[in-house]
């Protein structure tokens, strides 16, 4: 039977949809000539992170970390099961990888996004890449992640490629981050805002 259910004005809605490996798969094979590298970022300064956060989350409207108390964000970011990475191309940081080893025998993958301006490059595999030996590197017996229908077009298709199988959906519903400030009213044009 069809059914749907309103959303309340103001909100935003996503079908979240969670998958994992339970072993190390095979790497796919990423390009060697991209352009910066990777860099670790251990217990960064929540300013900068923040900057990060919003570059590549906005066009998703990514907003949980825009949310937390400064206290508790810079605890998350100097937690030893938290590892964070950026893609660096030159002097910008172009891409955000965070893992969250805090669950124990798992990771989960927090945040995964490249800017546009790396989109489409390859750079998405060798972060991924990274992201697979960073965690299976720890004796873990999952790796997870979540991604939604607000996130890049392609990600889904992305983390089965890799070897991810899904595991379960869920809708998402959370005030719309644009209305309140927390990210530019222009951020993620695709997804309507409704007043």
């Amino acid at each position: 039977m069809e059914r749907f259910n309103e959303i309340e004005r103001g909100k935003i809605a996503a079908i979240a949809t969670s998958l994992e490996l339970r072993e190390r798969p095979p790497l796919r094979p990423a390009p060697v000539d991209l352009p910066g590298r990777i860099v670790a970022w251990p217990a960064p300064e929540r300013e900068a992170y923040l900057a990060l956060y919003r570059k590549v989350g906005a066009p998703h409207l990514w907003f949980s970390r825009l949310y937390m108390e400064s206290a508790e964000l810079d605890a998350l970011l100097a937690h030893p099961g938290t590892a964070i990475f950026s893609w660096r191309v030159e002097s910008a940081d172009e891409g955000l990888l965070e893992l969250d080893f805090s669950e124990p025998d798992a990771c989960e993958i927090k945040y995964f996004g490249l800017t546009e301006r790396l989109q489409g490059t390859g750079a998405a595999r060798a972060l991924m890449n990274h992201a697979i030996e960073t965690a299976f590197a720890r004796p873990i017996r999952r790796l997870w992640l979540h991604t939604n229908t607000i996130d890049h077009p392609r990600a889904l298709a992305f983390y089965r490629r890799t070897g991810f199988q899904p595991i379960g959906q869920s809708l998402e519903i959370a005030d719309d981050p644009r209305l309140n400030g927390a990210l530019p009213r222009d951020a993620a044009p695709h997804v309507p805002i409704f007043e």
